[in-house]
């Protein structure tokens, strides 16, 4: 019996999530052969689909596995709210073990607690994010004062940019990247990585790193697909998903210095935050994180204090 395995996202097959789909595919058809059919949905945005839409294709099956960023959940899984909070982490090594280690597991276990329909796999990396606009260059809070900004369906991030001025506005990807392009929105946020991908780079001027945001996607297997396989294979969908998730931080991080250099060809305005316009933001946020150590202790306890100049 030939298993079928559908692997899809929302993004072109060049980005660093589309060729790790591409790596769990290729070493899941040279152990198995004629054994497995896997196919890709690179983006379902080119089928009429929403981003957001990849949740529900993984849930019911039409997609065996898919990757979304996990803020996109945060209404069914209120834990991973904590994972959305600015400033969280101190680094990238830091962010990476956390996600690897304790809080990765409480996160998928709640997901999984919540969503039964889901097997989640992993983590890929989305990376710090990052604030690019089209006004004016941004250096604190008081320069987002009123602009609106797209930001992803999580309470978190709506409330971050509301205590640092800006307007926040809830959007799914593509009618964001349209209200960009057409001026309705004066700011988003995203990895580097993502701006250029979206082409967001060629209407924003200005850029900030600000790093305000630390992201990680799921890797969401459809349940009773996974389970329905042999043992063999299940366990070899496991060891694929951990390579790819290597080769995939790997690529971002690759990505990221391209993607600057891109924006500065292309005219764009990069600032790097100096220690103390860093402090201005996350002073700004405090609140958020005062909140959530009343509600997630358990998690703050798992990732261990952050440094001075996180929150």
């Amino acid at each position: 019996m030939t298993v079928q395995i559908c692997l899809g996202g929302y993004g072109p097959p060049t980005t660093t999530h589309s060729r790790a789909l591409k790596l769990i595919g290729d070493r899941l058809a040279a152990r198995f052969g004629k054994g497995v059919d896997v196919r890709y949905v690179w983006n379902v945005m080119d089928f009429g689909y929403r981003g957001e839409d990849v949740l529900w294709l993984a849930e019911r099956g039409v997609l065996t596995l898919s990757y979304q960023s996990t803020s996109y959940l945060t209404p069914r899984v209120p834990e991973l709210e904590f994972a959305d909070l600015p400033f969280l982490f101190d680094s990238l090594e830091h962010a990476r073990a956390a996600m690897d280690g304790a809080l990765g597991a409480w996160l998928i276990r709640k997901t999984e607690e919540r969503i039964p329909g889901y097997r989640v796999l992993g983590h890929f990396e989305n990376g710090y994010r990052h604030i690019s606009n089209r006004l004016r260059a941004v250096r604190s809070p008081a320069d987002l004062k009123g602009m609106k900004i797209r930001v992803l369906p999580s309470e978190i991030h709506r409330r971050t940019f509301e205590l640092l001025g800006a307007s926040p506005v809830v959007l799914d990807l593509k009618p964001a990247l349209e209200q960009v392009a057409s001026g309705a929105l004066d700011a988003q946020e995203n990895p580097l990585a993502n701006t250029v991908d979206y082409k967001v780079h060629k209407v924003h001027r200005y850029h900030t790193l600000s790093g305000h945001s630390y992201l990680s996607r799921g890797l969401y297997c459809n349940r009773a697909q996974f389970e329905s396989w042999p043992k063999e294979l299940q366990a070899a969908m496991q060891e694929a998903v951990r390579e790819a998730i290597a080769a995939q931080r790997k690529l971002a991080v690759e990505e990221e210095l391209i993607a600057r250099k891109t924006i500065e060809d292309a005219g764009g305005e990069v600032a790097e935050l100096t220690p103390r316009e860093r402090a201005a933001f996350v002073a700004a946020v405090k609140p958020l994180h005062d909140e959530a150590r009343r509600r997630f202790g358990e998690a703050f306890a798992m990732i261990g204090e952050p440094s001075a100049t996180a929150v």
